[in-house]
């Protein structure tokens, strides 16, 4: 017998769920959010997005202490505590979860500690750590369980000397030599961490480029400017094989093309390769949904097969972005109050969280000429940019991709200082379907970086006046 009665129940207490148990709330439904993990925030804020933009900062500042501060006239000779840069982290993340709850309580929304599962139309069952289970009764069950680090066949993840996104998060010590598997944001952000902190970092990657998604011509000068920091990249090459020892990790490596194979020596191994949707033990064979393949879960605008059961986030079509699946869950829970709800995919901006970051929204180069759409550019070099110049941070630029005969602006890749900061201004531009001269003749601060998206504006009618 059913003990509870809701509006909507979440499985899933990461950025999708709780931002969609958040919006319930406000909207006045009666809400309940299921979370197996102890704290709230899923992945993104207990072993993702945020522990390792906490390190990615504190590396940063050690790099620049251990090299840039001399050239600014400041000397000094700094020393790693990395129990320390841990602990600081930990206290971030303990200080981000703690926000959740003191919202989920603000908004009247239960918080269900336990694992969720569907037990057929309108039930959610939830198995707590005592092993008693509840049942809850719901007129609408939101999936949002998120996404797992994908597997490699022959690489075994032990978290002791291979480890993925959240054992990297963690490592006792710096290695003398880290490889990782995988050139995509995850693998570049930890690899920069790891690199900064003094391991020699060689990066493996099946494709012949690095990151894929990101424009082509932003990826070749990323990887020109991680290779200037010292991380080795094998492109196009596989990984057929790994043996641990109490020390290390021998890997086979074999290029993809055929050829001979070589062995690599590391400490640790990073394995990211990519993640999976979680969709597996939910009970989604109570109520007839199947996910495709691949795990993921198809919907027509979050409402899967089963009537009453709705999806968002990871689990279903669409990048695996902490802030698509907030949009996901605020508009997922709009539709069931019976409002309108929309997310447009075009402008889900990514970001690498590196030095110097890479960010971007809407098309690239390649899929507009996919495409056959006629497009412009305008581009513009951090070089040229005086605060950039000033702060001495001059790798990269800003490049805006307009359509030839409207000039509505279609994509805008970045790479430099800043730029995740500054990609929410093309987003809001994009947004009201700007074109590039909405841009171009509208007054940015001087001096700052953001002057560099006016003069990439400029660039797409041929009149950047600053370089």
């Amino acid at each position: 017998m059913a003990e509870t009665t809701y509006d909507v129940v979440i499985i899933g207490g990461g950025p999708g769920g709780y931002n969609a148990a958040i919006r319930a709330g406000q909207l006045g439904l009666k809400a309940a959010c299921v979370e197996k993990r102890g704290t709230l925030g899923g992945t993104c804020l207990n072993v993702g997005c945020m522990p390792s933009k906490a390190l990615l900062h504190a590396s940063e500042l050690f790099a620049a202490a251990n090299g840039e501060f001399a050239k600014l006239g400041i000397e000094v000779s700094p020393k790693l505590n990395l129990g320390q840069m841990m602990a600081q982290k930990d206290e971030s993340v303990t200080a981000l979860t703690k926000g959740i709850e003191f919202l989920f309580k603000k908004n009247k929304v239960d918080w269900v500690k336990g694992a969720g599962k569907i037990a057929g139309p309108g039930k959610v069952e939830v198995t707590g750590e005592d092993g008693k289970v509840t049942t809850l009764a719901a007129k609408n069950i939101v999936i949002a369980t998120g996404s797992e680090p994908s597997r490699l066949p022959g690489v075994e993840v032990d978290q002791q000397r291979i480890v993925d996104s959240t054992g990297a998060l963690a490592l006792p010590e710096v290695p003398k030599k880290l490889v990782v598997i995988g050139a995509g944001i995850i693998g570049l952000e930890l690899g920069s961490v790891w690199r900064r902190l003094g391991a020699e970092v060689t990066v493996v990657e099946f494709l012949d480029r690095i990151t894929p998604g990101m424009d082509a011509e932003t990826a070749k000068t990323f990887q020109r400017a991680l290779t200037k920091q010292g991380m080795v990249f094998k492109l196009g090459a596989k990984v057929t094989g790994a043996k641990t020892s109490k020390k290390g990790v021998t890997l086979t490596v074999e290029p993809v093309a055929g050829g001979a194979a070589e062995t690599l020596e590391a400490d640790y191994v990073l394995l990211a390769i990519g993640r999976r949707p979680y969709t597996e033990g939910l009970g989604l064979e109570s109520v007839g949904v199947t996910p495709n393949a691949r795990g993921v879960i198809e919907t027509d605008h979050f409402k899967t097969s089963a009537p009453g059961v709705w999806a968002i986030g990871d689990v279903i079509p669409g990048p695996m972005l902490a802030h698509k699946a907030e949009e996901d869950g605020v508009a997922c829970i709009e539709m069931i109050a019976g409002k309108w709800g929309h997310v447009d995919y075009d402008l889900v901006p990514s970001v690498v969280y590196t030095s110097p970051e890479v960010a971007w929204v809407g098309k690239t180069e390649e899929e507009l000429k996919a495409a056959g759409r006629a497009y412009k550019t305008g581009k513009f070099p951090f070089t040229a940019n005086s605060r950039a110049k000033i702060n001495h941070e001059t790798e990269g630029f800003v490049k805006v991709l307009a359509d030839a005969a409207t000039d509505e602006v279609l994509g805008v890749h970045m790479i430099g200082p800043s730029v995740s900061e500054m990609i929410g201004e093309y987003c809001v531009a994009m947004a009201f379907r700007a074109a590039s001269e909405d841009v171009a003749r509208t007054c940015h601060p001087h001096p700052t970086r953001s002057e560099a998206l006016r003069q990439a504006a400029m660039g797409v009618e041929g009149w950047t006046m600053q370089a």
